[in-house]
């Protein structure tokens, strides 16, 4: 849907917003009726609803054994890299993402899904899953000579590449290690002004995250079983002390000087301040029972569940998080992996078809983001850290049955690659973050304050999501 000028993003807008809210306080924000503030700010005369779920997959997904090439000839150069990791070409035949007419890639490759993801091989066959491929964190476009020159000042890269924790942050931040906020969380920064009641903007499922920290956001934590408690607080108790309690109590609730007891009293503070709002609304909040045994399936399920939510919490835009870990496999890749693949697509179908029994299938997307690819060359049974990988985005209005970005060679010595058959990005986190922001209903003009190295790259608007605008 076309989002006019006049319900554009607006940065005006979104800091009258947060200063009126800060002038009220958040204490007793969700009994007020925040709509009353009446900007011309985004998404406010629209009437629609729309979601972004983020289904981080902690450990670096190895790409290779998600995606594995099928035509003979790559598949043989594949197997032949691959050896005891890869996944037998008749392990696949059931797998094949036929190509679209006119469609062609990198050296004639076609492509098959793990063999444990049958319910997204469908998604993608019914054009709901568009995949993309060779996607990772890059400051700028850089190529394998550049990212080979000692000149780190003129060809930057992200800092500490191959290391968890720093990967896991400069995903999740579309910026240089070290920053302070998230692009979901800057989604919610300009989304804010959309809802009635703001805080409920950012939801986390899945513990702390870097994704949903705004430079105004702070995410509201949920748990699979609803709102994040504290029990001693809730029954007025601790350690059979009513004193310590309040003691406890007063430790959350008061101003505090580090910015670290500043955020987490935060946190505790709406924890405390919001349950029972929340609680109440999660009981007439009816969805289907998560898939057994499926720890993200759960998390997507409280996610589902605030969405039917959504007009009792006062959102019109919402940004959540998710998680799955155990993808880092050094070794015993084939089973562990495949078993973990089963998972995702188990818990990515079951969502997907819970927001279109709700009628919101082309309103809320879900996409995957991880630490990193993995490596082509084996690491034993396993794999090792990479760069680049390919990733799922899911949903009612993505352009589906299509793949996005450039297929990498498979090979360990090709210009795609910085050794291994480790991938050098061709498509920057920024554009896959920027796409989604368009479709979410972020104006051009604010898009650099949701990927702050956009303006370097060729596309700010990759086509993977329909949208009335074009790129």
């Amino acid at each position: 849907m076309y989002i006019g000028k006049a319900s554009q993003l607006s940065r005006r807008a979104f800091l009258n917003r947060t200063s009126q809210l800060a002038m009220i306080g958040t204490a007793g924000a969700y009994a007020l009726d925040l709509a009353g503030i009446n900007e011309a700010a985004a998404f406010s005369t629209q009437g629609d609803y729309k979601a972004l779920v983020c289904v981080f997959l902690y450990g670096g997904n190895d790409h290779a054994n998600t995606l594995i090439p099928y035509d003979s000839v790559n598949h043989a150069s594949y197997s032949r890299i691959r050896r005891d990791v890869a996944i037998p070409r008749s392990a696949l035949a059931n797998s094949v993402l036929h190509l679209p007419d006119g469609q062609l890639l990198t050296d004639g490759q076609t492509m098959a899904l793990a063999p444990t993801m049958p319910r997204l091989k469908a998604r993608f066959d019914q054009n709901e899953l568009a995949v993309l491929l060779n996607v990772g964190p890059l400051e700028t476009p850089l190529t394998k000579a550049q990212y080979l020159n000692a000149n780190t000042r003129a060809f930057p890269r992200p800092r500490k590449l191959f290391s968890h924790n720093d990967q896991q942050a400069t995903w999740q931040s579309s910026g240089s290690t070290g920053n302070n906020s998230g692009w979901g969380g800057r989604l919610g920064d300009l989304a804010q002004s959309a809802n009635s009641n703001a805080m409920f903007t950012a939801i986390n499922a899945s513990g702390n995250a870097l994704f949903l920290a705004g430079n105004q956001t702070l995410p509201f934590s949920v748990t699979t079983q609803g709102v994040v408690q504290v029990n001693a607080l809730k029954s007025n108790s601790l350690f059979r002390s009513t004193e310590l309690s309040g003691a406890l109590r007063d430790v959350i609730l008061n101003h505090h000087q580090h910015v670290l007891e500043q955020d987490y009293a935060a946190t505790m503070s709406r924890s405390l301040t919001y349950a029972p709002f929340v609680d109440d609304a999660l009981k007439n909040s009816s969805v289907p029972a998560p898939v057994p045994s499926n720890s993200l399936s759960e998390q997507l399920s409280i996610v589902a569940k605030l969405i039917r939510a959504r007009n009792q919490l006062g959102v019109k835009r919402q940004v959540f998080f998710v998680s799955i870990g155990g993808f880092d496999h050094h070794s015993n890749l084939v089973d562990a992996h495949g078993d973990l693949l089963g998972k995702v697509d188990a818990a990515l179908d079951h969502f997907y078809e819970t927001t279109k029994a709700m009628g919101l299938g082309d309103k809320v997307t879900t996409f995957t983001a991880s630490d990193f690819g993995r490596s082509l060359t084996p690491n034993g049974n396993g794999s090792d850290h990479g760069w680049g990988g390919h990733h799922f985005i899911l949903g009612g209005a993505v352009k589906g049955g299509r793949f996005y970005g450039k297929a990498p060679k498979i090979s360990v010595e090709a210009d795609d690659q910085v050794g291994r058959g480790r991938l050098l990005p061709s498509t920057s986190v920024d554009e896959y973050s920027t796409t989604l922001a368009r479709w979410f209903g972020v104006s051009d003009s604010e898009l650099a304050s949701i990927a702050p190295n956009i303006g370097r790259f060729a596309f700010r608007d990759l086509g993977f999501m329909h949208t009335d605008r074009e790129p």
